[in-house]
């Protein structure tokens, strides 16, 4: 799965889904995309990526907590 970052605009191919999608896990690692050799391994925070498009990572993703508040 590629996501982006949002400082920078660069496309990060995820390496672990299941981590992506945990809501405990704050840190996953993945790979930027970025000319055409493969890059090395790096830790990315959840809270700095959006998917391509430029839309947030749902909710559901990035907070363990998402049922227990209120959406405003």
């Amino acid at each position: 799965m590629l996501l982006q970052v949002k400082e920078t605009g660069h496309l990060v191919k995820i390496s672990e889904v299941v981590q992506l999608i945990d809501p405990t896990v704050e840190e996953i690692h993945g790979r930027e995309q970025a000319g055409e050799e493969e890059q090395d391994v790096a830790a990315y925070h959840k809270k700095n990526l959006v998917f391509p498009s430029g839309e947030t990572l749902p909710r559901c993703w990035v907070d363990a907590n998402y049922r227990d508040t209120e959406v405003n």
